[in-house]
C-alpha cells in the first residue's frame, strides 16, 4: 500500500469543549517495512498487564487495559498527541464545520487540571464570563483530578439546553467560583467585520473554519462598497482566536499576500510531515472543486496598510497568518505574545472507527522561524488595559504546557520588544483601578483596536510627506 499520506490541515490548540480539536486529517498508510519492536519492553509490559488481569482487587477487562496503555503512550509524548475513542473521532470530524454542541471553550491539561484556553466570542461560556487562563478544578460534583483530557470534555458537551455547573480557580479571586454554564449549539461566526470609520476598516477572525476563507472575502469587499471605493488602513483582529482549519489560514494569507507568496512550511521526520504552502487556491481550495473565492477580491488589498492584532489567545492558524504577513512585511503585528501551538497533529484513522491524533511536524514562518512554545513577538507591544500586566502572569501559553514540544531552534521563549504602556485608567468610587469592559465589536473603548488605528493613520501621514 502507498505510504503517501492525503491531508487536509486543521490546527489549533488542545480541545475544545464540544468540539475542537487541532490537527492534520489523513487516511492511514501501512508502511512497506514494519519497525522492529522491542522485545524486552514488550516482555515487560506483557507481564504487567498479566500481574494486573490476575491480581487486581477487582476484573479489568482487556479493552480497558489496552486502552488506557494507548492513551498513557500517546499522553506521555506531549499535550496534544491522544487516543480518540469512537465518540471522539466522530464529534472531531463534525466540529470542523463550524457548528457543535457544547460550552464553547478552548481547553488544555495542566497538572491533571483542565485550564481554560480561551472562551470562544458569542458561546454560552463566553457570555457566562469563563476567562482565559481559569482553571477549571469540578464538573458538577465530579472533581476533575484524575480525568483524562477527553474525559473531562464528554462531561462537558451535552444536549443542548442542558446546564453544568464549573468550579474555578482564578489566579485574580481569593476563592473558587461556581459558574453555571447552559450548552447549546455552537454556531460560530467566524468572520465580523466593521467600518470604523470612513476609510478604515476592522475584521475580526474568531475561528478558522471551513469558509472562513470565503466569509473573509464577501466581509472585504462589502467593506469597499460601504466606504464607496479604497480604503486607507485595515485592522485584522486575531485576539484569542485559537485556530481552525490550515486551508482557513492559508485562504486568509492569500487575500493580502501575492500570489505564490509563502505562507508557511513544516518539518518532520517522514516526506508527509514536509510540507510548504503558498498563497495559492492549490493551497486554500485544496481541489475541493469549489471556484476561488479570492479571484473577484480587489487588488487593494494586497497593499492597503495593515495592523493585526495578536495575544495569549491567538494561537495555531493565527499565529500562522500573524507570521506569514510579518515575514513578509505586509502588516504590523501589535498586541502581546501569541500562545505558541506551532505543531502538526496527524489524526490517524484506526479500526472500529477510532483514531490517534499524533504529533508529526513543527510548522515554520516564511523567514523559518519556529512557532513551536514561542509564538509570534509583535512588532509593537500593546497591553490591554482590562488585563494590563495579567497577560504574562496568569495567561497560559504552550511554553507553559508539561511535556511540551520543544521550539527546536532553542528558543522555547523570547523577550518582547519594549511595549507602549497604556495610559493610567479612571478610579472608581473606592480609588480602585475602573477597568474598562469590552463587549462590543468594534467597541471604543478598545484600547488596542484605538491603538491600531493611530498606526495606520501615523503611516498615512508619513507616506504622504
Amino acid at each position: 500500500m502507498s505510504s503517501r499520506i492525503e491531508k487536509f490541515g486543521l490546527v489549533g490548540v488542545g480541545l475544545l469543549a464540544g468540539v475542537l480539536v487541532s490537527f492534520h486529517f489523513a487516511a492511514i498508510a501501512d508502511k512497506d517495512t514494519p519497525l522492529p519492536l522491542p522485545v524486552e519492553e514488550l516482555r515487560a509490559f506483557s507481564e504487567v498487564f498479566g500481574r494486573i488481569k490476575s491480581d487486581y482487587v477487582e476484573p479489568v477487562s482487556d479493552k480497558k487495559l489496552i486502552t488506557e496503555a494507548i492513551n498513557g503512550m500517546l499522553s506521555g509524548l506531549d499535550p496534544h498527541s491522544a487516543y480518540l475513542d469512537a465518540e471522539g473521532f466522530k464529534e472531531l470530524q463534525v466540529g470542523t464545520q463550524g457548528e457543535f454542541g457544547g460550552l464553547g471553550i478552548e481547553v488544555g491539561m495542566e497538572d491533571g487540571l483542565v485550564k481554560v484556553i480561551s472562551p470562544i466570542e458569542d458561546t454560552p461560556a463566553y457570555e457566562a464570563g469563563i476567562k482565559s487562563g481559569d482553571l477549571i478544578i469540578k464538573l458538577d460534583d465530579t472533581l476533575v483530578k484524575g480525568l483524562t483530557l477527553n474525559d473531562a470534555v464528554k462531561r462537558m458537551r451535552g444536549k443542548p439546553g442542558s446546564s453544568i455547573k464549573l468550579t474555578i480557580v482564578r489566579k485574580t479571586e481569593t476563592k473558587p467560583l461556581q459558574i453555571s454554564v447552559t450548552r447549546a449549539v455552537i454556531k460560530v461566526k467566524s468572520v465580523k467585520s466593521k467600518l470604523i470609520e470612513p476609510g478604515y476598516a476592522f475584521v475580526r477572525i474568531t475561528q478558522f473554519q471551513e469558509h472562513t476563507g470565503e466569509n473573509l472575502a464577501t466581509a472585504l469587499t462589502n467593506l469597499r462598497k460601504q466606504n464607496n471605493g479604497e480604503l486607507q488602513g485595515l485592522v485584522l483582529d486575531l485576539r484569542n482566536d485559537p485556530g481552525g482549519l490550515l486551508t482557513g489560514a492559508v485562504g486568509v494569507s492569500a487575500a493580502f499576500l501575492p500570489k505564490d507568496a509563502l505562507v508557511v512550511y513544516t518539518e518532520g521526520r517522514t516526506e508527509d510531515a514536509k510540507m510548504r504552502l503558498l498563497a495559492s487556491p492549490d493551497f486554500y481550495l485544496r481541489g475541493n472543486g469549489k471556484d476561488d473565492y479570492l479571484k473577484a477580491l480587489s487588488d487593494e488589498f494586497k497593499s492597503v496598510p495593515m495592523v493585526v492584532l495578536v495575544n495569549g489567545g491567538s494561537a495555531s492558524a493565527s499565529e500562522i497568518v500573524a507570521g506569514a504577513l510579518q515575514d513578509h512585511k505586509r502588516a504590523v503585528i501589535m498586541g502581546t505574545q501569541s500562545f505558541g501551538k506551532g505543531s502538526v497533529q496527524t489524526i490517524l484513522p484506526l479500526g472500529n472507527n477510532t483514531a490517534i491524533k499524533l504529533t508529526t511536524a513543527r510548522y515554520y514562518t516564511p523567514s523559518g522561524r519556529s512557532i513551536q512554545a514561542k509564538g509570534i513577538v509583535p512588532d509593537i507591544v500593546v497591553e490591554d488595559p482590562a488585563t494590563a500586566g495579567m497577560d504574562n502572569m496568569f495567561r497560559l501559553r504552550e511554553s507553559d504546557l508539561d511535556k511540551h514540544l520543544s521550539n527546536g531552534q532553542g528558543e522555547d521563549k523570547t523577550e518582547a520588544p519594549a511595549k507602549a504602556t497604556p495610559k493610567a485608567q479612571p478610579k472608581n468610587k473606592d480609588g480602585e483601578d475602573s477597568k474598562p469592559e469590552i463587549s462590543e465589536f468594534g467597541a471604543k473603548n478598545d484600547y488596542q483596536l484605538n491603538q491600531a488605528l493611530n498606526v495606520l493613520k501615523s503611516a498615512r501621514i508619513f507616506h504622504g510627506k
